[in-house]
């Protein structure tokens, strides 16, 4: 990658947890190419402990917020800017919670308080975040802000509950604030729907090693994985991608347009008509079994 893509310029980092996250991977790119940044994250986040060693890494100062707080998203944004010297130029929303996934209730059984948590965290905060920098004028001219999603905004996953509805919201939060904030300030707004990526957000959803192989067989050129997302990110937020605004920009190795694959028939479809409900149909498409081959599988 070309370097000092980011010199000059300042941001926040939000969602860093652990060396899998992508919002580490992203910090970690920034201060390669030159960017000074605060890190922050929920308190109970912050108990880990780990992103304090992400900011000794980059020398980035480490801030607790809220996001679904207002006066907190204030106070990170007075913080930052004292420590940073100014104004920022980039923002990364890598935030997003469930407490239904993480309780294990299904789509039909959702606790509908633990809902509305999931949208405050995982969607609203982005406009809060977006609302509060909007009335302080705290991005810059030309600045960008990137929130990550994922291709169940559109598209059915059966055990991604709750979160489907949140990265619905966070793009269209993404869309509508877009142009207002490209008629003030110039300032593009986009979110990445991501392959499948082994963080512990991630893997905390149901069958995710089924999302994760059947993406990777589908995908041409294979799942894209969090270094190749904080590389995306870096492009993104330098001059280089000025006129790109309220997109969501699919980073998946090509499987958003996929319907199957020569990789996924051979190598991984293993079907043997379990889901057929019709016999006779299934023996037309799958084919009978022959005597022997019953006997065998016995």
């Amino acid at each position: 990658m070309t370097k000092d893509l980011l010199k000059g310029k300042r941001g926040i980092i939000l969602g860093a947890l652990d060396t899998n996250s992508i919002a580490w991977k992203v910090a970690e790119r920034a201060h390669e190419q030159g960017a000074s940044f605060v890190l922050s994250n929920a308190p109970i986040a912050l108990r880990k402990g780990d992103i304090f060693e992400l900011g000794k890494a980059t020398g980035s100062e480490v801030i607790s917020a809220d996001l679904t707080q207002v006066d907190e998203i204030e106070h990170l944004y007075q913080e930052s800017v004292e420590i940073l010297g100014g104004n920022i130029d980039f923002l990364l929303h890598s935030v997003g919670m469930s407490p239904n996934v993480r309780k294990g209730l299904g789509y039909t059984n959702l606790d509908y308080n633990y809902m509305m948590k999931t949208l405050d965290v995982s969607a609203i905060s982005l406009h809060k975040l977006l609302q509060t920098a909007y009335k302080m004028d705290i991005i810059n001219d030309w600045g960008s802000v990137i929130a990550l999603s994922y291709i169940a905004a559109q598209r059915t996953y059966s055990t991604y509950s709750d979160m489907a509805q949140a990265k619905a919201m966070l793009e269209s939060i993404a869309r509508s604030f877009g142009y207002h904030y490209g008629k003030k300030r110039n300032v593009r707004i986009n979110t990445i729907s991501q392959s499948p990526t082994i963080t512990t957000a991630g893997t905390g959803v149901g069958g995710f090693k089924s999302f994760y192989a059947y993406a990777n067989c589908m995908s041409p050129l294979g799942n894209a994985s969090s270094d190749d997302c904080a590389d995306y990110c870096i492009m993104m937020f330098s001059d280089l991608t000025r006129k790109v605004t309220m997109q969501n920009l699919y980073h998946d190795g090509g499987y958003s347009t996929m319907g199957i694959s020569e990789t996924l028939i051979q190598s991984c479809f293993t079907c043997q008509g379990e889901c057929f409900d019709d016999i006779a149909e299934k023996e037309r498409v799958m084919g009978k079994k022959d005597a022997s081959s019953e006997t065998q599988d016995k």
